[in-house]
């Protein structure tokens, strides 16, 4: 297992996360209207969510996954592994699972806004880019 987020990034990971949650509220109708926007054949897989229940199901375990990643590392390198496989049987390429969790660091770019800086970007790419190794292995 690689080393654990360094502290000050998962401390501008959690301001970001929770400012956003400040100014953007429920942000799973952003994240999931830019997934789509992106990759529009994903959407049909979610057919059967009329309510949004499953979306939000799914970005709620991608939230606490990325909480645990950035933080103690108690199981996050192994559900984001053992997902990405599971995507696999509903043919989401594992470069579109990690690219899942990059639009969710959009989003929350987009709601942070002027309070968005460029040491908040980077602790989100060294930990988009470590959390990417687990996603192929």
């Amino acid at each position: 297992m690689s080393a654990k987020t360094p502290a000050t990034d998962a401390a501008l990971i959690n301001a970001s996360l929770e400012l956003a949650a400040e100014r953007g509220g429920d942000l799973t109708e952003a994240i999931y209207a830019r997934l789509f926007r992106e990759r529009p054949e994903f959407e049909p897989l979610f057919v059967m969510d009329t309510n949004g229940a499953v979306r939000g199901e799914m970005l709620a375990r991608a939230f606490d996954t990325l909480f645990d990643f950035i933080g103690e590392r108690a199981y996050a390198h192994h559900m984001i592994s053992a997902e990405a496989s599971n995507h696999d049987a509903y043919n989401v390429p594992r470069t579109s699972f990690s690219r899942f969790f990059a639009i969710i660091s959009e989003t929350v770019r987009d709601a942070c806004g002027a309070d968005w800086s460029a040491e908040t970007a980077a602790a989100w790419r060294n930990m988009l880019a470590d959390l990417d190794r687990f996603v192929g292995a």
